[in-house]
């Protein structure tokens, strides 16, 4: 495996990581109600990915990813799975900042609602 064929698939590596760590923001909560000890990774997860959104921040991974990318010579993205599938989902085109704040306010939603329901859960059983 050559040098820039090991930075392609580490800078694949973090986009997919970075995917999962928006999924784990936005569901991760779910997980709690089968694994309670996730709260404490969870909620600052969800406070980070809301504070990123909220103050128009840029995740380290995205320069991570990007650094990596430079590292194999690319300019452009080519045409694989990771690029085409997932990056559209995390670099949305036309990802304004009304829209950052929009999803800041869907992720402090969902994850209120999962959290009112795992406490009243944990309520109800003791």
């Amino acid at each position: 495996m050559t040098g820039t064929c090991i930075y392609q698939v580490l800078a694949d590596g973090v986009v997919i990581l970075h995917l999962f760590f928006i999924v784990f923001v936005i569901l991760g909560g779910m997980l709690v109600l089968v694994r309670p000890k996730i709260i404490w990774l969870h909620i600052p997860c969800v406070i980070w990915g809301i504070l990123i959104e909220l103050t128009g921040g840029i995740c380290p991974l995205t320069p991570l990813e990007l650094y990596l990318r430079t590292k194999t010579g690319e300019s452009a993205y080519t045409g694989d799975f990771v690029i085409h599938y997932i990056e559209p989902i995390i670099y949305p085109g036309g990802l304004t900042r009304e829209l950052q704040i929009l999803f800041s306010i869907a992720v402090i939603m969902v994850n209120t609602a999962v959290y009112t329901w795992v406490f009243l859960r944990h309520k109800k059983k003791r």
